[in-house]
């Protein structure tokens, strides 16, 4: 059975472009109300200028901050978590720092969403995390992404299970086209999106809508939780 998102409140964190943009539009698109939220109010402001999007401030690392936004909204429906710190490097390369703020922003900061919002949620309310596809394809250089990936993945089963009925699913993205990789200069750029759109399954790189359409699948299937859904292309089988 799906539900509709219709006048229902959707709460994105992240930024105002790139997958969480998508997420937003696709929420608007079904009919939603949505609270854009971020630690840069005013870059949301920007970006979500001239849509009914409401702009809220939060930072993932700060429990006081998440639940200062959780007393302000009153309460929502659906709490979509894109938020991420990127802690890439080989592990000579890699400060302590730079794990711990990872994992609290994809992790740490989630649980403490679901210790704030559940209890102002619906029975039919969701939570959607962001996984990643390096949890199933640890490769050098991404040894912290593929363990804070994996810890939202255990993360995810574990409050579908405390928060029942309401509904925990992650959403785990494979090379998306967002702008993550421009620092590899047009050139590294293309010869990565070429090489990976050359060997995995689906023969291209995925764009922030194919993320988007898995989130509002996940907010909106009844029957479904505790998943976390690849949306990565078949890259890992190969």
């Amino acid at each position: 059975m799906s539900a509709s998102l219709q006048d229902r409140t959707v709460l994105v964190v992240g930024r105002g472009s790139g997958i969480a943009r998508a997420v937003v539009d696709a929420a608007l698109a079904e009919g939603a109300r949505v609270v854009a939220a971020g630690r840069t109010p005013g870059d949301l402001e920007d970006a979500y200028q001239g849509t009914d999007v409401t702009v809220r401030r939060v930072d993932l690392t700060d429990e006081a901050s998440i639940a200062a936004l959780a007393e302000d909204l009153g309460g929502v429906d659906h709490v979509v978590s894109t938020a991420s710190a990127r802690a890439r490097g080989k592990v000579s390369e890699l400060a302590p720092e730079a794990i711990i703020l990872s994992f609290h922003t994809k992790v740490v900061g989630p649980i403490m969403l679901a210790k704030h919002f559940a209890p102002r949620m619906p029975e039919d309310g969701s939570f959607v995390l962001f996984s990643g596809v390096a949890a199933l394809e640890p490769d050098p250089g991404f040894l912290a992404v593929a363990a804070t990936n994996g810890s939202v993945n255990t993360v995810t089963r574990s409050l579908a299970v405390e928060l029942a009925p309401i509904r925990v699913n992650a959403v785990s993205p494979g090379t998306i086209d967002t702008g993550a990789w421009d620092g590899l200069g047009d050139a590294g750029k293309s010869e990565l999106f070429a090489r990976l759109s050359g060997s995995n399954p689906a023969r291209r790189i995925g764009t922030p809508r194919d993320v988007a359409q898995a989130v509002v699948f996940a907010m909106t299937n009844t029957f479904m939780t505790g998943v976390s859904l690849a949306v990565d292309g078949g890259q890992p089988l190969v």
